[in-house]
């Protein structure tokens, strides 16, 4: 008795999906001078490392299905908070499409690869967290382990900064600049941004449970048609 063929994951939306993740992180943190002291770099760094593993979790069991769920929530919330502070705190909410075009090529290849890092690869993950499983793997209480990671970097960061105040650097983000908010502003700032990291965690899971119930119900529409 021959055992059942393996589906051929080649041939998949999601490995393809997942492969465009990688590739496109891949071009953003290469086609720039990126520091890790920042969240955006490390944030990125994290997705290109799990959906890669991903694509080879995928080819070797032959599964569609991404591994490790709630990791897989961890890093869709931690991307998206780039996404999120670059825009609102960062470009405070300016289009960054003209800066695409700049007059120096130098400048307009630097604004290309953050776009890709705080647009595209962000955008990327989302769809892949929405249109694709498994679903309902995630709990809501995991969202409070994923603001682990980004309240360890902004004590570290804060640490940092206090410890040597002439490195590179020192500030990456205005919300953690001790010498112009103080101590307890940059501490108060902190709090306010992990505060809108556990919203983010929320929307995703709202995300997983609402793709859950809509594709529930159009598989039911398939069956009773």
């Amino acid at each position: 008795m021959t055992a059942a063929p393996r589906p051929r994951i080649w041939g998949t939306a999601q490995f393809w999906w997942r492969a465009a993740i990688v590739a496109v992180g891949l071009l953003g943190l290469s086609s720039g001078n990126h520091r890790l002291v920042f969240f955006t770099i490390q944030s990125n760094v994290i997705v290109f490392a799990y959906y890669a593993g991903a694509l080879y979790w995928m080819v070797r069991r032959g599964i569609p299905d991404a591994p490790a769920p709630r990791l897989r929530g961890a890093v869709t919330t931690w991307i998206l908070t780039t996404a999120l502070v670059s825009h609102v705190l960062l470009n405070e909410g300016a289009s960054p499409l003209p800066g695409l075009m700049a007059a120096d090529p130098a400048q307009a290849l630097a604004n290309q690869s953050l776009f890709l890092l705080h647009y595209v690869v962000p955008g990327m993950v989302l769809v892949d967290w929405v249109m694709f499983g498994p679903r309902r793997a995630v709990r809501w209480r995991d969202g409070l382990l994923w603001l682990i990671y980004p309240a360890a970097y902004a004590i570290v960061t804060l640490s940092r900064a206090i410890a040597f105040p002439t490195i590179a650097d020192r500030f990456p983000y205005p919300f953690l600049n001790v010498d112009e908010l103080g101590l307890g502003g940059a501490v108060l700032g902190m709090a306010q941004v992990v505060m809108v990291i556990a919203v983010i965690a929320a929307a995703v899971i709202g995300l997983d449970r609402l793709s859950a119930a809509i594709g529930g119900r159009l598989r039911g529409v398939v069956v009773r048609g």
